[in-house]
């Protein structure tokens, strides 16, 4: 039996605010037991729901050392199971208090470093040693800096090796070197040019990057943009340093959860043989509750994002009012930056009955734009996996996206000529271009309607579920394992 640790800041269903959650939460359920036993460790937040903490055990407690903050840190464990996965909880209140997992970002980066070295801490005590400790994003990044120094000479960590999957570059945990110092305890040479340092500051991730046995990174296409200066986001050079171990596995989803079929969410359920009259109920139903001109001949494209520029919302503020016409509807919901909230208020109130703007997050209402909608826009600046559009495919609505990381590699562009492919792309960063393709994937709606049922029901016989995800990490595992 090989033994893996996955470490993160969040998990499904506990805690989540990004797809990072999905990922450490779902991946687990997906591998071989009879050969991976695979457990997950995530903070205690006090923001974790009641229904899931009631069922949380009580281990142990012990004091720890960290760094110059505390020579008598508690560290305490919980556990429970959920779908016959193991979940460890490292409680302290100090650190996991609050509404948030997430806050000051300096707050945040001492929270994390006691997260990581606590992490390490209750090994011997819940008596698992892994193989392999899998550690997600900037917030476990300093897990196998930990092990390769403070750790290093007791023989309980030997052998054990370590994987740093990164979910989004941009993030680092960055913080000066002194304060980083105190917070870790880690000797000086960790925080030089070719460890820690970045800019004469102290940066996580990239120490994650530099200690860890091999990078991965979710999709194939993001982990060749990352070694470039324009997405690399400062550290392409590590990135490229470290090039014989990084791997690109692209992310899944939850088969169980997006399903048309079994939905209890929708208004109308369905599967890849009756999406077409039933998604045409969903967005009657859809356009009633939301106030639009109810009519089940308009095209209506769903964007399900956070509002934010690596989302690409500014090239849909540029050709909005180009985008819906008195034949389409655009119906949008999430959260980001205040002046995109305020721009699609604005558009809802000038465009009353076209335009759909709900500036908050429902998982309920979302659903419903899944199968509602004709085709999901998503024109990410860049995108290292995306889910929007494995969604959208999984509920027969066309993804529109632009060819970047994730997107690239999981949407096959149609092509008249050999009645193909499963959705809709644009390659430049540019607003007209998306709208040309969006008035593209129109024509085919309206002119080639049983084009279009085509290639709705090629995205819905797709797999992207998590069985393929976890295939490609077994391999991993065991390459790195020998």
């Amino acid at each position: 039996m090989r033994n893996i640790l996955f470490v993160a800041s969040e998990s499904v269903p506990f805690i989540k605010t990004g797809g990072l959650a999905d990922v450490v939460g779902s991946l687990p359920k997906s591998f071989p037991k009879e050969e991976f036993d695979v457990r997950v460790v995530i903070p205690n937040y006090t923001c974790i729901p009641w229904q899931y903490r009631r069922h949380f055990k009580y281990i142990t407690h012990f004091h720890m050392n960290f760094g110059e903050i505390s020579s008598n840190e508690y560290v305490g464990i919980m556990t429970t199971q959920y779908e016959g996965i193991t979940f460890y909880f490292i409680d302290n209140e100090h650190y996991f208090a609050g509404n948030s997992p997430y806050g000051d970002t300096k707050f945040d980066i001492e929270k994390f470093c006691f997260f990581s070295k606590a992490v390490l801490s209750i090994l011997p005590t819940i008596n698992f040693k892994p193989d392999i400790i899998h550690c997600h994003d900037w917030q476990t990044g300093v897990l196998p800096v930990y092990l390769h120094t403070i750790f290093r000479d007791n023989h309980f960590y030997d052998n054990i090796r370590t994987i740093m999957t990164i979910h989004n570059l941009k993030f680092q945990g960055i913080w000066d070197i002194e304060t980083l110092k105190k917070i870790t305890g880690f000797p000086d040479y960790v925080f030089r040019a070719t460890d820690m340092e970045y800019k004469r500051d102290a940066n996580m991730l990239k120490g994650g990057l530099v200690y860890s046995n091999y990078i991965t990174t979710v999709s194939n296409s993001y982990k060749d943009e990352i070694q470039s200066e324009y997405y690399g986001e400062g550290l392409d050079g590590v990135v490229r340093e470290k090039s014989g171990g990084l791997f690109g596995i692209l992310n899944g989803i939850d088969y169980n959860e997006y399903n048309p079929e079994t939905d209890n969410e929708i208004f109308s359920r369905y599967n890849a043989y009756s999406f077409i009259e039933n998604k045409a109920r969903n967005k009657l139903e859809l356009q009633k509750e939301l106030g639009l001109e109810q009519n089940e001949g308009k095209f209506m494209i769903g964007v399900i994002s956070r509002l934010t520029d690596q989302k690409g919302i500014d090239l849909i503020g540029h050709v909005l009012e180009q985008i819906v016409d008195d034949y389409t509807q655009l119906v949008v919901i999430g959260t980001g930056d205040e002046g995109y909230e305020n721009m699609f208020r604005y558009y809802e109130w000038k465009l009353k009955g076209k335009m759909s703007g709900n500036i908050y997050f429902s998982n309920n209402r979302a659903h419903k734009i899944y199968a509602a909608a004709d085709a999901m826009l998503v024109p990410s600046r860049f995108e290292p996996c995306g889910l929007t559009q494995l969604i959208a495919l999984r509920y027969g609505t066309v993804p529109i996206v632009r060819e970047t990381g994730g997107l690239r590699d999981t949407i096959e562009p149609y092509n008249i000529y050999s009645d193909s492919g499963t959705g809709f792309s644009f390659a430049n960063y540019n607003a007209h271009e998306m709208l040309n393709t969006i008035n593209y994937a129109k024509h085919i709606y309206f002119d080639e309607r049983a084009k279009w049922n085509g290639i709705a029901f090629r995205g819905m016989n797709k797999d992207f579920s998590w069985r393929n995800s976890a295939q490609e990490y077994s391999k991993l595992y065991r390459r790195l394992m020998g």
